[in-house]
């Protein structure tokens, strides 16, 4: 009994001792209710600066990091000019590194382009040279100007009752996908349950079947809501059309009624592998071969027309990729899995033979970087007789690195077929000729997504966002 009391004791006056502690020092029990501390875009509460997750409604704070950036002030803040490079354009291909007059200003660290401060001069070479657009010249802090839909706490547009989510609001990484992909769906699900079934045949429409619309899709099948999901080609489509030859996820994240995804260094065979799993262990209904020509608001209501039907819900979520939907050359073998639509990583494709086909900037800018990757063989293919169309300054890229020996083009020509290691070129007069390619990219052009946005109402905007180095660089 006595040794009983004895660690009572010792064990009230510990407590007590902490309790004294914590508030001569000024320690809270309570998350970030200090001067320094930040709000939950989504649901308001006080979380510590540098914090991961909301304390309160637990979602990532990362996925709103473009929704509660600042807009643009339209005036620039004063200094001395220097790069920046946008750690999420970087394709990792050395143009500026060798372009730039300045030893050391500009390096390769890993996979992204990193800008030395206190040698960068301003010259601007770097900027000119980047194939994809990712440097600009900055004064004082690093901040980018982008253009974005004006978008709510729940990823909801202006227009009532229309939520964009993934790639199209900005950032392409899987993880913020997933939950920019369930916030928007748990706010319909609130809306739906405070209101009631409506008189439409849906209570919501996704659009798009990559990781933010599988994501808000399998939140209403398990809500029970009744739901359309409709995707333009097939669940191979979405996943052939990422931009990267790699997946890769530092984390895993959480996929509803599926669980844990975590994809490492993986190929995307393997990652379709995981799209169709998760498809057909949810019983998730995915309607393939409906490309939505327009989406307007009617009534209360919003209408989302395809080339087959016109479908009606109070709520719409977009989940279609920032970069469009892209044209297809409609040949046999355009759907192997090294058929590319964009590329993001060029590093990926060291010391392989690469077809590039088009004739505009963006075939020009890709066939630009990839001729920088070691030992990489590059073809550029166009059906036209010159690149009119392209910017100078890529024309003259791409003619410096011909004359060099560094690339080859091929104009005049159109792909017949592409088979495993190969494509087969019509050279006119009849005649072909077969192009070694490890790897396709096709970059013939698409339909722009954010004019399907303004079409329907939705408000596009410039926001401030600052610039991270490489290790903010987030890779899925």
């Amino acid at each position: 009994m006595e040794s009983w009391l004895t660690l009572l004791f010792f064990g009230l006056i510990t407590a007590g001792s902490v309790a004294w502690h914590l508030r001569a020092t000024g320690r809270r029990t309570h998350p970030a209710s200090g001067a320094n501390a930040a709000r939950c875009v989504g649901c308001g509460a006080k979380h510590e600066p540098r914090a991961e997750r909301c304390p309160s409604c637990g979602v990532p704070l990362q996925v709103y990091e473009i929704v509660g950036a600042p807009m643009a002030s339209g005036s620039a803040t004063e200094g001395a000019a220097h790069a920046v490079v946008r750690a999420d354009s970087c394709v990792g291909c050395g143009a500026c590194v060798d372009a730039c007059p300045e030893s050391g200003a500009i390096r390769l660290e890993g996979r992204i382009a990193a800008v030395d401060r206190d040698r960068c001069k301003g010259h601007g070479a770097c900027v000119r040279a980047c194939p994809v657009g990712g440097i600009f010249l900055s004064t004082g802090d690093a901040v980018q100007r982008i253009e974005v839909p004006s978008l709510g706490a729940h990823f909801e547009t202006n227009v009532p009752g229309l939520f964009v989510v993934g790639e199209l609001g900005g950032r392409g990484l899987i993880k913020n996908a997933v939950n920019e992909g369930r916030v928007a769906m748990d706010e319909v699900i609130r809306r739906v349950r405070r209101t009631g079934p409506g008189r439409n045949r849906y209570d919501v429409i996704i659009v798009g079947s990559g990781p933010a619309g599988l994501s808000a899709g399998l939140e209403a099948h398990a809500a029970g809501l009744r739901y359309l999901l409709l995707e333009r080609g097939d669940l191979s489509d979405t996943i052939r059309r990422y931009p990267r030859h790699k997946i890769l996820m530092a984390e895993p994240v959480k996929v509803p009624i599926y669980g844990q995804l975590w994809v490492a260094d993986a190929s995307k065979e393997s990652l379709l592998k995981v799209w169709q799993n998760i498809v057909d262990q949810t019983g998730l209904r995915v309607e393939t071969g409906q490309e939505v020509l327009a989406v307007t608001p009617e009534a209360g209501s919003i209408d989302v027309r395809t080339a087959t039907a016109t479908h009606r819900a109070p709520h719409v979520v977009l989940a279609v990729g920032r970069r469009g939907t892209p044209r297809k050359l409609g040949v046999p073998g355009e759907s192997l899995p090294h058929v590319f639509y964009d590329i993001v990583e060029m590093e990926a494709f060291q010391g392989a033979s690469v077809l590039v086909v088009g004739g505009g900037d963006s075939a020009l800018e890709s066939a630009v970087g990839l001729a920088h990757q070691d030992g990489t063989k590059v073809v550029l293919s166009y059906r036209g007789d010159s690149f009119a169309r392209a910017k100078e300054r890529n024309r003259e890229k791409l003619e410096r690195l011909r004359a060099e020996g560094r690339l080859e083009v091929v104009l005049s020509s159109q792909v017949r077929d592409i088979r495993p290691g190969e494509a087969t070129l019509a050279t006119g007069e009849g005649a072909t000729r077969r192009i070694p390619a490890e790897y396709v990219v096709i970059r013939i052009g698409g339909e722009a997504p954010y004019e399907l946005l303004r079409r329907a109402g939705a408000s596009i905007v410039a926001k401030e966002l600052s610039v991270g180095g490489p290790a903010e660089r987030a890779v899925a």
